[in-house]
């Protein structure tokens, strides 16, 4: 399988420097004009399905780029969404004493409804091409899982661009290959 891997466009609450969670996050003018970009440069790509986190920021990145395949089944689901903040959610980050106990959702399970819907894909649509659109935290847990990383690694794979687009070769072997990662020339 042929995954499209890409982050939601830029938000206000990125720019303010928010911490989102579930929340569902406004897109910027220039996260809606990263949206437009990346749909125009996937427009020629053959896409058999669209996943997309439910949380607003992600779902309104993948109706931009739905509108170029507007043949292509689109689904919205949880597995998708980022990182569970708890009560640090909506946050100033800077105000965060990060010493402290957190209430926040740890990485295993983060991964653990990851390789849920990178399974379903998978068995979906095994020689096909699937897009995924997400939020950084959970795209940093799903690279870990197909470069077959320890989940303390996550942070060592940098933060996922707004619409960066990374591309892998899923294979039944868990043999994965990284065809291109978190790609911003659409963004020049």
């Amino acid at each position: 399988m042929r995954l499209i891997l890409i982050r939601h466009g830029e938000t206000e609450e990125n720019q303010k420097g928010i911490l989102q969670g579930h929340l569902d996050g406004s897109l910027t003018k220039s996260g809606k004009e990263q949206a437009k970009k990346v749909a125009k440069r996937l427009k020629e790509e053959k896409i058999d399905a669209i996943f997309s986190s439910d949380l607003g920021r992600a779902s309104d990145t993948a109706r931009e780029i739905a509108k170029y395949h507007p043949d292509v089944p689109i689904e919205f689901v949880e597995e998708l969404r980022e990182k569970n903040q708890g009560s640090l959610t909506g946050k100033f980050i800077k105000d965060i004493d990060w010493s402290k106990p957190r209430d926040t959702e740890k990485k295993e399970l983060m991964a653990k409804r990851a390789k849920i819907i990178l399974d379903r894909a998978y068995k979906e649509y095994r020689d096909k091409t699937v897009l995924f659109v997400s939020h950084g935290g959970l795209i940093r847990v799903l690279t870990a899982l197909i470069m077959n990383k320890p989940l303390e690694s996550t942070m060592e794979l940098g933060e996922p661009l707004n619409t960066g687009i990374s591309v892998f070769g899923i294979e039944e072997d868990n043999n994965h290959k990284i065809i291109l990662l978190n790609c911003g020339k659409h963004l020049d």
